[in-house]
């Protein structure tokens, strides 16, 4: 057995191409987690998230012998799987659930006092239920931007955009964020 673990993307990208299954599983242990994390956050439930990973790879490796190499990295083809598949399942549920972000991505710990702690979590969910009523766009967007650390020529190359245009659409992004968090917590006053 190869070490194929040393090749770079491209080099791995080229052999699965003409069937070797080494090197896709190079590149799916290089972005499983990584896109999993993705559909997750974007789900909300872990077991739509595996299945919806397992289509994606699986996807990918059915098609890996049509990929079209356009300079952008191999994370950008398996995210743009990752979200029409995504999408399409959202289209099929119809539905939308919670995503408990709150567990993972904003932490849980009781480094307040408890009344302060209660304000903090009040917060949160109120910032949770904003994003969750973003277009699917912007929570693309801050999936990547927070939870992956992606930067913005990373991010543009994902979701098919200039990184000027990432800019943009994230400062909106947080421009209504801000608007939203300040009219809920004026209502809820």
């Amino acid at each position: 057995m190869r070490d194929v673990v040393e090749i770079t993307d491209t080099e791995a990208l080229q052999k699965a191409a003409v069937g070797d299954e080494e090197a896709f599983g190079t590149l799916y242990e290089r972005y499983v987690t990584r896109i999993y994390n993705y559909i997750y956050y974007r789900t909300g439930n872990v077991h739509d998230a595996e299945d919806l990973t397992a289509r994606v790879f699986y996807r990918a490796m059915r098609h890996i012998h049509n990929y079209n190499d356009r300079g952008l990295p191999i994370s950008a083809w398996l995210y743009r799987i990752a979200h029409n598949l995504v999408a399409n399942w959202h289209r099929d549920n119809s539905r939308r659930k919670e995503i408990p972000l709150e567990d993972t991505l904003l932490g849980s710990g009781m480094d307040h006092h408890p009344e302060q702690e209660l304000l903090i979590s009040e917060e949160r969910q109120r910032l949770l239920m904003i994003i969750r009523t973003l277009p699917a766009e912007r929570q693309q967007l801050l999936i990547l931007k927070y939870i992956e650390n992606l930067s913005n020529a990373e991010i543009g190359q994902i979701m098919d955009r200039t990184e000027g245009a990432v800019k943009s659409l994230y400062h909106r992004t947080l421009l209504s964020l801000r608007k939203e968090f300040k009219r809920i917590g004026e209502e809820a006053a």
